[in-house]
């Protein structure tokens, strides 16, 4: 069975660097690429940092119900193809979610097994600093950013994890331990337990 994994942060809190961290150094991971409505920045190509596709395609997908969750941002539509689970289920690999609170709250709602991880800037100073050394948006955008920043925050005893990225090597190996310890609880029984008690059962029908 896939265990999925849903990781959500405000904007500016590291979350994409962490989340290519963790899918270049665990293995056995697969990573939803999400649909959206906005433009294209700087390098990002089709297919891999998101699908992009038009407003008008992304509502008759959503309305054809093709999304495990879907929420509007600053304007555009994000949204997760079911695809992206049966994949995964069929491969037999885990599922990384990258998605805003919004879409996680749907998603406990239709997956309530799923690991949810919630990553923080140490401070609203820091927040801003690295939103703007990005150098991607304006100080209204920025704004707005900080704004619902603090807003999403208020979910996080919503998450199962909470992970302040104050130091990136540390965040990154706090977020692999957690996915490696939750890979051990959830440990699958037919295969990984049910062979091993079989062997048990074995010797006892021959004494």
């Amino acid at each position: 069975m896939t265990s999925v994994f849903i990781i959500s942060a405000p904007s500016g809190s590291g979350k994409s660097t962490l989340v290519n961290r963790l899918m270049a150094e665990v293995r056995n991971l697969t990573f939803s690429v999400s649909y959206t409505t906005r433009q294209p920045r700087g390098n990002e190509v089709d297919g891999e940092a998101y699908h992009f596709i038009d407003r008008a395609e992304f509502e008759a997908r959503r309305d054809r119900n093709e999304f495990l969750e879907w929420a509007e941002v600053f304007g555009n539509l994000y949204g997760t193809h079911q695809d992206a689970l049966q994949i995964a289920e069929n491969k037999g690999l885990d599922l990384v979610l990258d998605i805003d609170v919004q879409g996680a709250a749907q998603l406990r709602e239709r997956i309530p097994a799923a690991v949810t991880i919630f990553i923080l800037a140490p401070s609203r100073e820091k927040l801003e600093q690295r939103l703007r050394m990005r150098s991607q948006d304006s100080d209204e955008v920025i704004r707005r950013r900080l704004a619902d920043a603090a807003r999403e925050i208020q979910d996080y005893s919503l998450y199962d994890y909470v992970l302040v990225n104050e130091d990136l090597d540390e965040a990154a190996e706090t977020l692999k331990s957690v996915v490696r310890a939750e890979r051990i609880r959830r440990i699958k029984v037919e295969e990984k337990i049910k062979p091993i008690l079989a062997t048990f059962h074995q010797v006892e029908k021959k004494q």
